[in-house]
């Protein structure tokens, strides 16, 4: 049986959202069930998302007043967007409960009764582990799906590169999420690496270019660059590394060994000052650079609540 794309829409654990469940179900139980297995995705995705949290190192750089609460409805924000699509527990739970529901007893018809216990009410007393009727080996195909699903977002960026700016950040002073944050920039969020030309990465990240007596790897590629404010298209040498973590030390190293960038190390902790000053080192020949930046490294902060 094919399971329709399950929407995770309206968390079971608001109360409004657990009431609207238990009417649907009185005009149609199937879909009812659909809409209760997404929830239970839902709720198992959060449950994954703040082990793996709390599993991170912590960095001490994101406390503060409400910073629970805040991670807390990121969690579920996340657990929302990622609940319900093809493939996933939902589909596993709504055939096992839709088999249920055709089948209550010996000829006996299925009614929105048998929807309403099955779906809904187990939602209020969900634990992790605990779904009811599922299969032992669906929360590990769970943990990979959302590892891979995490692996390719933003969140999961953020995550991967985390411990390398950290290390940027004690060898430059510059906070950890502003280096992710010009990563993510530069590469698109790490999905517009600069690659070699048999598809292979080269792990730079800040599209530095080859030069400055750059003795290293380099890759040749197509960029877009900025003459008298209009975008020309060109080809431009870039530097080729072998790993994350020798292409943020290369980028902290040209931070504290080119005057230029001086008085950006001075900006501190100001996410605006650190962003206009690396447009005016001419970082980028993009003119709306520091304007790019500073609205990346604000995404990268509320992130960077995952990685820490």
């Amino acid at each position: 049986m094919t399971v329709p794309s399950i929407p995770a829409q309206g968390l079971a654990l608001d109360a409004r959202a657990l009431d609207a469940l238990r009417r649907d179900a009185s005009a149609d139980p199937r879909a009812t069930l659909r809409q209760a297995a997404g929830q239970f995705e839902a709720l198992f995705m959060q449950q994954l998302l703040r082990s793996m949290r709390e599993a991170m190192p912590k960095s001490g750089m994101f406390g503060g007043v409400g910073h629970d609460t805040y991670v807390g409805m990121l969690d579920q924000q996340l657990s929302q967007s990622l609940a319900g699509r093809p493939g996933g527990l939902a589909e596993t739970i709504a055939r096992q409960l839709t088999r249920q529901l055709a089948a209550p007893g010996a000829g006996e018809p299925a009614t929105a009764g048998a929807a309403q216990a099955a779906a809904p009410g187990g939602l209020r007393s969900f634990r992790m582990g605990a779904s009811p009727s599922l299969d032992p080996q669906a929360a590990e195909r769970l943990k990979a799906s959302l590892s891979r699903r995490l692996d390719g977002s933003q969140a999961g960026f953020v995550a991967r590169m985390w411990p390398h700016a950290m290390a940027a950040q004690r060898s430059t002073g510059v906070p950890a999420a502003f280096v992710v944050g010009q990563a993510a920039l530069e590469s698109g969020w790490g999905r517009q690496e600069i690659r070699h030309p048999d598809g292979s990465g080269t792990h730079n990240l800040f599209g530095i270019k080859a030069a400055g007596g750059w003795k290293g790897a380099t890759v040749e590629v197509a960029t877009t660059e900025y003459v008298d404010g209009k975008p020309r298209r060109c080809v431009e040498r870039f530097r080729a590394y072998a790993s994350y973590e020798e292409a943020f030390a290369d980028w902290a190293s040209l931070m504290s060994g080119n005057a230029r960038y001086a008085p950006v190390l001075r900006a501190g902790q100001s996410v605006s000052g650190y962003a206009s000053g690396m447009q005016r080192a001419g970082y980028a020949t993009d003119p709306r650079y520091g304007e790019k930046l500073e609205r990346t490294i604000k995404q990268t902060l509320m992130l960077g609540r995952l990685a820490t």
